[in-house]
């Protein structure tokens, strides 16, 4: 096991800290004394009762850090804390763990089921264990994650102090993005070789000739604490706190490294200060602050340092070799660049020029113009705001479900005929200018009169479809599917075939071949094209291609390798409570876009796992828009058939009520049960005293406050308990009977991620038994 030390003190002052915090309980704790992670847990304080060894209660009142904190100071800083034998792991532990003196291992840490987590190794290791750490410093995850961050200081070889960022698979270490410059290649001697920081608060880099290169900048403030902290964030920074305080103040900076992060991080590798496509800007304390620029979100919620992701599609196989006007706009960005992600130059340049080659470059997502134009392509790297740039940055983004001014696609056996107006004008013209103007503006008038009345006759299942997906042909399909032999699935329109495509490279995708090609077919296909082919979220599985072609009419879908949500949950073994909770987080996004952010508001009207699909990375997306109902936007409500899978339909589906966005928020409410138990809604397998609708259950177990019943032995969404309780109440929000209480899918969101708190849930059938349309 191994403890790592993250906040970079005065070593003796570490050591002494450890030495007290252990030689108390060798003076007047006896051997087998220990405590329990819990709201009232004691902590064991040092000689000089400035700090305490114990269990600190996390933001999530159900995990502890066992840690070492200024006991004298309001906030408590941490300075210490045990760690797993894997760093990377969340070094925070569950209610009721417990931390006891032995014998022979000294402090040992373990589990509520009594499975070791870490152990001082006796009195000598705990003060070995810090002086091995001293030598490479890590930061934490985040400010209140613990476990092992992406930036390290470190001392090389040839004497100098640096800081880096670093992977974590591998932990290789990425370029320095700050050096301290106390190396001599000529003459060893003169090379640093310890980082000290002593009692008075100075820090310095001891040379081997004895001179000394202080970090520490100024006159240091007398009876003050001080300590040295690596953040999460890979600023180094000195910090000073007057013992004799008395308010609830903060920690003061004495002096920060580097200067500048945003800027002085420049790796050919990894992200930079932020993720991917962020924007890092320098805040008043030194500190770095991460953004998404227009047209991202955060890859996860929870990391507002982390990476960001396009809102939208971008790229050569679903834009062809350029990209349009119509599709695309740029957001300026002054003083804004990616410096690590060119691929082209082009000087000299000019601005409007450097624009239109971005946006007519398929590949190409932002420009900067500075000293000529630099094209760049995601993901973007390193971003940050440079105010001695002198530039401007042209990020492009997908309009919002602007129709695309493109040519209807052909059809096979579409042979281009010449056009008879065409003629016709050129005979005209061959007549007098007067008579020429007379004919030409009566040809006008009457060809626009006939084309208008062409498309009012045309027929609905027409085939000529705008979109800017890819055409294949029905052999095309059939050589992909390896003539449809691989089947994934079946669905209600027809079955799903895996199958491989060229698109620059070879791509795995789903191909669903509709085996209906009746009115309602045709309906279902036309759908589909026309309206997926025009949504782009992360939470939406994508739509890639179409073939119609005769009586065959077939989709291309991107092909996600987790299949789907329910042999996910149903399967034999129960998935973590935090895929689940993630999983149900990504299919409210997914809903709430469909709902109210597309340009054609969309009611899916068959939400169930089956129709959830889940990538590389378990994020779930939403599939299968063949029985969607479309909405114009300055519609309410549609009368229509009845549409859905058992189990997951509202009621107004049975009382012949109108049909609005609000039965998706009942089908997502039983989903949502479905992932907090892992269990079928509908189980008639079971008797009906065993609780066959999970909606009912729920709702008992909600009442009878018996929630350990409702998730069996599920001890990860046990400790886990506010969260369990929160997305409890919302299923049953979501499944009210009377469609006017159930949440809107916005408001739904933000109850799952706590922004908005969840009121007290009331019986969702209290009214009627709809039990009964079940059985």
């Amino acid at each position: 096991m191994a403890s790592a030390i993250f906040t970079l003190m005065f070593l003796a002052t570490m050591v002494l800290l450890q030495l007290m915090a252990v030689a108390q309980t060798d003076g007047s704790k006896p051997v087998g004394a220990s405590i329990t992670a819990n709201d009232d847990a004691p902590s064991w304080l040092s000689s000089s009762g400035e700090f305490a060894f114990g269990f600190r209660q996390m933001e999530n009142k159900d995990y502890f850090l066992l840690s070492i904190w200024y006991e004298k100071i309001p906030e408590k800083t941490v300075v210490w804390y045990a760690m797993g034998e894997d760093p990377t792991d969340d070094p925070a532990v569950s209610r009721g763990s417990k931390v006891e003196l032995t014998a022979d291992s000294g402090l040992v840490l373990t589990d509520p089921q009594g499975n070791r987590i870490w152990s001082s190794g006796g009195f000598l290791g705990a003060v070995r264990q810090i002086v091995e750490a001293a030598g490479i410093v890590s930061s934490r995850r985040t400010e209140t994650n613990f476990s092992l961050g992406r930036f390290q200081l470190r001392f090389l070889d040839d004497g100098n102090l640096v800081l880096n960022a670093m992977n974590f698979p591998t932990k290789f270490a990425y370029d320095e993005y700050y050096t301290s410059g106390t190396s001599d290649d000529s003459n060893s001697s003169n090379s640093g070789y310890r980082l000290i920081f002593n009692e008075s608060g100075y820090m310095y880099i001891l040379r081997r000739n004895g001179q000394r290169s202080y970090l520490t900048e100024g006159t240091v403030p007398t009876d003050f604490y001080h300590r040295a902290t690596l953040n999460f964030d890979g600023v180094f920074t000195q910090y000073f706190y007057p013992k004799a305080s008395s308010g609830n103040r903060s920690w003061s900076s004495v002096w920060s490294k580097p200067d500048n992060i945003c800027v002085d991080m420049r790796s050919g590798l990894g992200s930079g200060v932020c993720g991917y496509n962020s924007i890092c800007d320098l805040k008043a304390d030194k500190r770095p602050e991460c953004n998404c620029p227009k047209g991202f979100s955060l890859l996860d919620q929870n990391d507002k340092y982390g990476s960001c992701i396009p809102d939208f599609e971008l790229g050569c196989r679903s834009d062809g070799l350029n990209s349009t006007e119509d599709q695309y706009d740029f957001t300026e960005l002054t003083n804004v660049d990616w410096p690590t992600s060119d691929y082209e130059r082009y000087r000299p340049y000019e601005e409007d020029e450097c624009r239109k080659s971005c946006l007519n470059d398929c590949l190409c997502s932002v420009a900067i113009f500075r000293d000529g134009c630099w094209k760049k392509k995601l993901p973007l790297s390193n971003g940050r705001v440079d105010i001695g740039m002198n530039g401007k940055a042209f990020l492009k983004f997908r309009k919002g479900s602007v129709p695309l001014d493109r040519p209807p696609l052909p059809l096979p056996g579409d042979n281009k005929k010449p056009d008879t107006k065409l003629i016709t004008g050129s005979v005209v013209l061959g007549t007098s200018v007067f008579v020429n103007f007379v004919l030409v503006g009566a040809f006008c008038l009457t060809s626009s009169f006939i084309y208008r009345k062409k498309t009012e006759k045309t027929p609905e299942g027409g085939s000529c479809l705008e979109t800017n997906l890819r055409y294949f042909s029905y052999k095309e399909l059939a050589e992909a599917t390896n003539d449809f032999k691989d089947e994934l699935g079946r669905g209600g329109f027809g079955v799903v075939y895996k199958g491989t495509i060229q698109a620059g490279s070879t791509k795995v995708v789903a191909v669903k071949k509709l085996d209906r090609v009746v009115q309602d077919g045709e309906k279902a296909f036309k759908t589909e094209v026309q309206v997926i082919g025009q949504t782009h979220h992360k939470n939406l599985a994508r739509l890639l291609g179409f073939c119609d072609e005769g009586q065959n009419r077939l989709l291309v879908y991107e092909f996600l390798s987790n299949g789907t949500l329910a042999n996910f949950l149903f399967g034999s073994f129960r998935p973590s409570w935090k895929q689940r909770t993630q999983i149900a987080f990504g299919i409210a996004r997914g809903l709430l876009y469909l709902h109210e952010e597309c340009g054609t508001q969309i009611i899916h009207c068959d939400i169930k796992p089956q129709n959830i699909l889940l990538d590389d990375y378990y994020n779930a997306r939403i599939s299968d828009f063949g029985l969607a109902k479309l909405l114009a936007m300055d519609q309410s409500k549609t009368q229509t058939a009845m549409r859905g899978t058992k189990g997951y339909i509202s009621p107004e589906w049975f009382r012949n009520k109108p049909i609005t966005v609000k039965v998706d928020v009942y089908s997502f409410g039983v989903i949502l049960l479905e992932i907090i138990c892992c269990r079928k809604s509908v189980d008639l397998e079971i008797g009906e005293a065993e609780n066959p609708l999970l909606t009912d259950w729920a709702y008992d177990c909600y009442v009878n406050g018996t929630l350990d019943v409702l998730i069996g032995d599920d001890t990860e969404a046990m400790n886990d308990m506010s969260t369990l309780e929160r997305l409890l109440k919302v299923g049953i929000w979501c499944i009210q009977e009377e469609p006017s209480l159930r949440p809107t899918m916005r408001k739904v969101t933000q109850m799952l991620e706590g922004v908005i708190e969840v009121p007290a849930a009331p019986n969702p059938c209290p009214y009627s038994t709809f039990s009964n349309y079940y059985q």
